[in-house]
């Protein structure tokens, strides 16, 4: 559940028990096992967690629960505490996955006594659990970091995956060769602040960009979310000329009201993050960019909201993700004054949102009428297969052109017109068109 780190994480979880010989499930199978990777970045997320687990004990009351991830560091008496759950394993057990499964599944029916959890505190998660794995997905997501040190006011994130730390780029590189052997064509960097990369090794975001750009089968990376105060300069100008770093970038924004962005603690401020952006469309005019936002945080006034919605309305950025702020426990955000009630919230998210649609309707359209190389994704029997465009233009490839050897196939396509919901541009192969 969650973020694209989580997707990676549970794929790679997927493949180690495969090779325990534990196959995945279908609908009306047997079930031994229930893995659940949890989230737990708003209250919403922990309530869908809880959900989750519940659905899954009911529907398999005879198979073993582990319960992981976010969620189960942060609470793991709360989460240990449901029926049905057998083991909690915290953010540094995790990584210890098997071993902690071997010892606990003894494969009889399920008693009470089972019931158990495995967690430590935040200043003792240091462990590092490799992932590279596509999973069910054309794309392969390579976690390059984990952990954050940066302790937002709203944020639990750091308490859930521990300090920032990371492995070698030598071990990442030989990760990246396995995905290109597997014949995988793309890339995406996950991790929780992936710009602090080799804090603890003395390398470099930057010295691991140009040692993946090197590996030869991979066509394209993608960088999930930097840190505005650590996009170097000298990044942006290597990503411009990069063979396969995409035109794409993801930065987290949160306020367009400096004010804001003090209470939150964070570690910039506009003028720096309007830089950034300049920059990159400077180098990289077609680049997409998607921004981070969120809206009713404690202390965020009208005004400050006014603020945030001119700044954002003042960039030239792609897309806008927004969350409503979401009041978490133990965070130092919960001493500001000027609670914004529920409907303020959704208000000003509505707003933000109908912004972010049309940034997104004027960036596609610029591209109808012209080819585009796409990496093909697979999708089931009579449905439209969809990719996406170097710089992140979502396309459908309608059902009546899609083929099953188009799947993770670089294809050049000409888009035609949006979709109905205009969420993608509709394509047609060039050799139709």
């Amino acid at each position: 559940m969650g973020c694209k780190l989580n997707f990676s994480e549970t794929s790679t979880f997927a493949r180690l028990l495969s090779q325990m010989g534990i196959t995945e499930a279908k609908e009306g199978d047997e079930v031994d096992l229930c893995l659940i990777n949890t989230c737990s970045v708003t209250d919403v997320a922990d309530h869908k967690c809880r959900q989750a687990i519940h659905r899954l004990v009911r529907k398999y009351p005879h198979a073993f629960v582990v319960v992981t991830g976010c969620y189960a560091q942060l609470e793991p008496e709360e989460v240990s505490a449901i029926e049905g759950v057998d083991l909690v394993l915290g953010s540094n057990e995790k990584a210890s996955l098997v071993d902690f499964l071997s010892n606990a599944w003894t494969g009889e029916v399920k008693t009470e006594s089972l019931h158990r959890h495995f967690t430590v505190k935040t200043k003792e998660i240091k462990s590092f659990a490799p992932s590279c794995s596509r999973g069910n997905r054309t794309r392969f997501f390579l976690k390059v970091q984990d952990g954050c040190d940066y302790f937002c006011t709203y944020c639990t994130i750091p308490y859930a995956r521990g300090f920032s730390r990371s492995p070698s780029i030598e071990s990442l590189v030989e990760q990246a060769k396995n995905a290109a052997a597997e014949g995988g064509k793309e890339i995406v960097l996950t991790g929780v602040n992936i710009g602090d990369f080799g804090k603890n090794t003395g390398e470099s975001f930057l010295d691991l960009v140009k040692a993946l750009d090197g590996i030869d089968g991979i066509e394209r990376y993608r960088i999930s979310s930097l840190e505005p105060d650590l996009i170097s300069d000298d990044l942006i100008h290597y990503c411009a000329g990069s063979r396969a770093f995409m035109p794409h970038f993801h930065i987290p924004l949160q306020s367009g009201s400096d004010e804001v962005l003090k209470m939150m603690h964070r570690r910039y401020d506009t003028q720096l993050f309007e830089q950034k952006i300049r920059l990159i469309k400077q180098l990289i005019p077609h680049a997409f960019i998607g921004v981070d936002v969120i809206v009713g945080m404690r202390g965020e006034t009208a005004e400050h909201f006014e603020q945030t919605y001119r700044f954002l309305d003042s960039l030239d950025i792609t897309q806008l993700h927004v969350f409503p702020y979401s009041e978490r426990p133990g965070t130092a955000a919960l001493k500001i004054e000027g609670r914004v009630d529920e409907k303020t919230k959704k208000q000003r998210s509505t707003r933000l949102l109908a912004l972010s649609e049309q940034k997104t309707h004027d960036f596609y359209q610029q591209y109808i009428g012209s080819c585009q190389l796409v990496l093909m994704e697979k999708a089931q029997r009579g449905r439209a297969m969809h990719g996406f465009t170097p710089n992140y233009i979502r396309v459908e490839l309608p059902a009546s052109l899609s083929r099953p050897e188009l799947d993770n196939q670089l294809v050049m396509l000409r888009l035609v017109e949006f979709n109905h919901d205009r969420s993608a541009l509709i394509a047609e192969l060039m050799e139709d068109a």
